[in-house]
This record gives C-alpha cells, structure tokens and sequence, in this order.
C-alpha cells in the first residue's frame, strides 16, 4: 500500500560530501548574526558530538527503529510541541518522541518578513550544512526559511532556528537537554546516509475541531493548503514529496516537467493511492469541521496582541518559581528562571 516497498530501507553509508557538509556546518555558524535566533558568539564545544543516550537507544531498539534510520520532525505552535518521528523497520515513519516546546514567539500565522517577530510554518529541507554546532544558543538547527514558497511570495527572514536556551526571536527554543538530543538524532541519521530531512511547521494540529475554531483567521487558506500535506503524512507515514508552482505547496506530484515557484504549474498527476487516501481524509474532516461549526463552536481571536507561547510544562515552572538568578529543573530539562512566560494564552 502506498508505494513503500521501493522506498523501505537506506542505505546506512555515509557519503564524503554528507561528512564535509556536516564539518561545514561550523563553517557557516560563524557568519550568522542576529537576523534571527543564530546571533552571538560561536561557541567551540563539541558538545553537537554527545552520544545518544542509554534510555534513547532502548527506545529506539523497543521501536524497531535504527539509530541511524531517516528522521522526520513536526512542530505545532499552538500545543507547543515538537514531534521527532523516525523510519522503522516497517520502512513508514514512527512517532518516536514528543517534546515540549520552551518557547516560540509571534502569532499563529506563517512568517511575512525579517523582523516580526514570526516562527515560519510551512515545509522546509533540512541538509547537514543547516546544523549549527557551535551556536550561542547551546546546539542549533536552521529552519531553512526562507524555502522555496517563502522566496515566491516575497516573504524575507534568515536564521531562524531550533535552538536551546528557551529564549526565542522568530524561532523554535527548546532546552539545551532537549535540543542535544534531536541534534544527536538528526546527526546520527545523516551519519546513517540520509542526504536530508523534513521538517513540517504547523499553526496547531490540524483536526476538525482546530479548523473549526480557528475559521475566521485570514491564514485560513494558507493554512487548508498546508493540511494537504499534513493530510498526506497522516494516511501513509511517508514523506510527502513538495513542490511549489504557481505560488502554493503541491503534494506528492508526478510529472516530466520542473515545478517553478512562481510560474504556472506544468502537467502533472498526483500519485493516485495518496490522493484517494488524502481526499477521503479530507472530506470526513470537512464534514466533522461543519458540523462542529454548527454546533456553535466558538472561535478564538484572530490575533492575541502577544507574543508566541510556551508549553504549559515550562509555563507552570516558571510562573511558580520565585528566584530569578536560579535555573528551573523540570522533567524536560533546565530553564533559565529570567525566561519571561507568556500571559494569558499567549503574551511575551
């Protein structure tokens, strides 16, 4: 089903140019500035060579999953949640761990331009020249934005990060633990011969009930195009192939022609056993989101005047905390106590 016999398993063999772009990584951490989260001082540490640890590689063998098995991760801004999702012996994608988000900044809504503030939601490639190991926020992983859709639709921005350190300008801030960890992941599974990985950013997960409450933000359309995608994962477990043509996201599509960013769509079909899957999907959420809205779901604002979130782990830590020179421990990881949470749902 879904095509996976030919795309089951890699080919676990490391390719010089994988190796090269992975040492010039550090290369590039020492040009980025403070247009996004990447500024400051580099810092030689060798901490982006930790091992993976005990407990994550009983995980992985509990999973069927190698260590250095292809990687996927999915970022929900509204539940603050990073997931890693990893290729098991199955050759589908597997959850493999969720992590509490420590802080990201903006409005629900993908990122216009350098400066506001905007986490970017959308599809991004992640190659080893994008992994910062000497970033001034402990590790770091560059989003890639501005990506293809982002560049033809005039959208600006550089820099912007999964980084440690909880702090967040247009980024995605985990904990140092936390970050080590997906660092070691993502590393491991270039070691492992993949060439990159996919990283889809998301408003919110995106159900019925989401979509209904969130019907009247004029991301709606940006956002129902981006669900085809996310759609699309969800019934294979498989990384969607994108495209971009005439300005929007294109899923999964086969033709003998180059997609062009911002020129018309050349002839193309989508591969019929994901479309069928992804339309019927689609369909019984539409009819659950109708339903939901007449039922009188409420809507939640357009805009909340604040600044990003944090998960409600981090959140309860920090707001019961009382001296600012410590250092919160929580299960996932230690925290800064100067972090400044967001109020209500969701003020810097």
């Amino acid at each position: 089903m879904f095509g996976i016999g030919a795309r089951v398993h890699y080919q676990f063999t490391p390719s010089r140019p994988l190796l090269r772009a992975l040492v010039a990584s550090a290369a590039i951490a020492a040009v980025m500035t403070l247009a996004g989260c990447g500024g400051g001082t580099p810092v030689n540490s060798g901490r982006h060579m930790q091992p993976l640890s005990e407990r994550m590689l009983a995980t992985l063998k509990a999973k069927n999953m190698d260590k250095e098995s292809p990687i996927l991760l999915r970022v929900f801004k509204e539940e603050a949640e990073l997931e890693v999702w990893k290729q098991d012996d199955s050759g589908r994608f597997a959850l493999l761990r969720t992590y509490p988000i420590c802080r990201w900044s903006g409005e629900l809504g993908p990122k216009f331009k350098t400066g506001d503030r905007q986490a970017p939601e959308g599809f991004y490639t992640i190659t080893p020249g994008l992994m910062n190991p000497d970033s001034s926020q402990y590790l770091a992983i560059n989003t890639g934005f501005p990506n293809a859709y982002d560049r033809a639709n005039s959208r600006t921005g550089a820099f912007l990060m999964i980084h440690g350190g909880c702090s967040s300008a247009g980024c995605y801030a985990m904990t140092d633990e936390q970050i080590a960890e997906i660092y070691a992941l993502a590393r491991e599974s270039f070691f492992g011969g993949q060439k990159s990985f996919q990283l889809q950013a998301y408003p919110f997960r995106m159900t019925p009930l989401n979509m209904a409450r969130h019907r009247n933000s004029p991301h709606m359309a940006f956002w129902r195009m981006i669900k085809e995608g996310y759609d699309h994962f969800e019934v294979t477990h498989l990384e969607p192939q994108v495209d971009v043509c005439e300005k929007r996201y294109i899923f999964d599509a086969e033709s003998t022609d180059r997609f062009s960013p911002a020129e018309r769509c050349p002839a193309y079909k989508l591969r019929e056993d994901i479309a069928v899957a992804a339309r019927e999907k689609q369909r019984r959420d539409d009819i659950e989101t109708v339903e939901l809205i007449n039922r009188g779901t409420p809507t939640v604002p357009v805009a909340t005047g604040g600044d990003g979130g944090m998960n409600p782990t981090f959140l309860a830590a920090v707001r019961s905390h009382r001296d600012p020179g410590a250092v919160i421990r929580t299960a996932s990881g230690t925290i800064p106590a100067h972090v400044n949470p967001p109020e209500g749902n969701g003020d810097d």
